[in-house]
């Protein structure tokens, strides 16, 4: 990229809405990479790290959308989706033509393809780009972002991905990055069963689960899961990168996509009953790692680590 083209990129005004465990750190990445930005959030008590920092406020979606050439989101569930983008106050009722909408949730692949619809139809462009790397990789800016929706408008907000993340796929048309943050998800439901049993056996065997986890890690049973959130469960330590809650919500997207396309995946069925299971519990703001007390419960243990 050349210097006029960086430039040209500092120009174009951000608009950002929802500054939770992600979002703040991805919105703090554009506004250290000179981007002007105007945030929005439900509680704006939120959003004063980055209102002390230079950002905006805008008292709506829809007010962010009004002063920004592309509005980015990633909130909670698909109904927030909904409600930021195209509701009354939305990012979409304040959006110039020529304008884009890029949300970041893990969201719904149907409701990605309406708001693509509906911002084609007002003469915008749309993209849904989830992401993932949890809390660790919005902090290091190095998440990776599936991308779905316009070619054009890809190009245009490549540069606020790069400040975002490290490795970026367009996915294809609208929905698609959905569905392959959702793949994603699948798997990641397999690994937590993996780090959290591996981990219980070989507390319950006796092991220095410290120095077994040491030689672990590196080879082919090691992950990225088994080096982070391994680690916490040692201490232990639930603090969510990831909320129980919104794992919950991913793993019933999944599902709803395997009825839709006739799949059977047992592993993600399960994984989504022992989360529910905790959920009711109350257990829905620990991190998806607290799956390891569910499991020990299940044979009278309790999982206490090992500081």
């Amino acid at each position: 990229m050349t210097a006029h083209e960086r430039k040209q990129d500092t120009r174009l005004r951000i608009g950002w809405i929802g500054t939770g465990v992600m979002g703040h750190s991805m919105a703090g990445h554009l506004l250290d990479a000179g981007w002007p930005l105007t945030v929005y959030t439900r509680s704006k008590a939120k959003a004063e790290p980055l209102l002390a920092r230079g950002a905006a406020w805008g008292e709506s979606p829809a007010a962010v959308a009004r002063a920004s050439d592309a509005v980015f989101s990633i909130v909670g569930f698909p109904a927030d989706v909904e409600a930021v983008m195209l509701g009354p106050d939305g990012a979409l009722n304040g959006l110039a033509r020529g304008g884009i909408l890029c949300d970041m949730t893990t969201s719904s692949p149907e409701l990605a393809r309406r708001i693509a619809a509906e911002a084609e139809a007002r003469g915008c462009a749309s993209l849904d780009a989830p992401v993932t790397g949890g809390d660790v990789g919005a902090r290091e800016g190095t998440l990776s972002i599936f991308v779905g929706g316009d070619a054009t408008a890809l190009a245009t907000l490549r540069p606020c991905f790069e400040a975002m993340g490290k490795r970026l796929m367009h996915c294809g048309g609208p929905g698609s990055g959905q569905q392959a943050k959702l793949a994603n998800q699948i798997a990641v439901a397999g690994v937590m069963f993996s780090v959290c049993e591996s981990l219980l056996f070989a507390k319950e065997a006796g092991l220095d689960v410290a120095q077994w986890l040491e030689l672990v890690v590196p080879g082919a049973a090691g992950s990225t899961a088994m080096n982070t959130l391994g680690r916490r469960l040692l201490k232990p330590d639930y603090a969510p990168g990831f909320f129980i809650d919104h794992f919950i919500k991913d793993l019933g997207l999944c599902l709803e996509e395997c009825r839709r396309m006739r799949l059977v995946l047992p592993g993600a069925t399960l994984a989504e009953e022992f989360y529910r299971m905790m959920q009711a519990q109350g257990q829905g703001r620990d991190g998806t790692q607290a799956l390891i007390r569910c499991l020990a419960e299940l044979s009278g243990k309790e999982w206490r680590g090992q500081a």
